[in-house]
């Protein structure tokens, strides 16, 4: 998708920056859509919903901060030599290798209940970042839902044609119907946190992102329920 948006000029224009293709299309999977998983569908279909969270996780921070480094400088997304020296520096790579060498030397029983503490830490950080920046735009209220530049487009891409491209590729893949379930309602769950810290950390239209996840956080509580229902299940 994010190669497509960029490949065609008349695209890229609803979609001017990298912050809203990502808004659009990296969801909030791990906070809202497995408990939503988990609360709507059998227990049996969670590797569907963690699957999709991991894939999601693993690209969001690969490919976010390659895209939004140096937001001045308008890299090429196929320039290979910068994305492999990205890809070798990127926080989920490292952690990904971290995560073997664990498994490989069989100390995952004894590292998990120690790695819960950084890890819980890590995430109040996050929801206090999150919290500062929704805080700077509610401060001005004439602005909240000022939605041009892109942002209504992002929106639009989240929370409708995204699910609905995943749906098309699920029946593609002639996946069953709960499958197709899990797998739409995760692409149908509002924009993820990690876009508001990705352009915190690179200072590349932070209140763009924070809008934009404002406005589908508040959406979803109507369009998740009417996909569920609109997939019978």
């Amino acid at each position: 998708m994010i190669v497509f948006i960029n490949a065609i000029p008349f695209i890229k224009k609803l979609f001017p920056s990298y912050t809203l293709q990502l808004g659009g299309l990296i969801g909030n999977t791990s906070f809202l859509g497995i408990p939503i998983s988990l609360a709507l569908l059998p227990t049996y279909i969670i590797n569907f919903t963690i699957g999709f969270d991991l894939g999601t996780t693993f690209f969001a921070w690969i490919f976010g901060p390659f895209l939004l480094k140096e937001k001045e400088k308008q890299y090429s997304f196929l320039n290979f030599k910068r994305l492999s020296l990205t890809i070798s520096n990127s926080p989920a790579t490292k952690g990904i290798i971290g995560v073997l060498i664990i498994y490989l030397l069989n100390l995952e029983n004894v590292l998990v209940n120690v790695l819960w503490i950084p890890a819980k830490f890590v995430i109040y950080l996050a929801i206090i970042v999150v919290g500062t920046r929704l805080g700077v735009i509610t401060s001005k209220k004439n602005k909240l839902f000022d939605l041009r530049g892109g942002i209504s487009n992002s929106i639009f891409l989240k929370l409708f044609l995204f699910p609905t491209i995943v749906y098309g590729i699920c029946n593609f893949l002639n996946l069953s119907q709960v499958a197709t379930t899990a797998l739409v309602l995760q692409a149908g769950t509002p924009s993820a946190i990690s876009t508001i810290l990705m352009a915190e950390a690179y200072k590349n239209n932070q209140d763009t992102a924070a809008k934009t996840l404002f406005a589908t956080t508040i959406i979803s509580i109507l369009t998740i329920p009417i996909i569920a229902l609109l997939l019978n299940y």
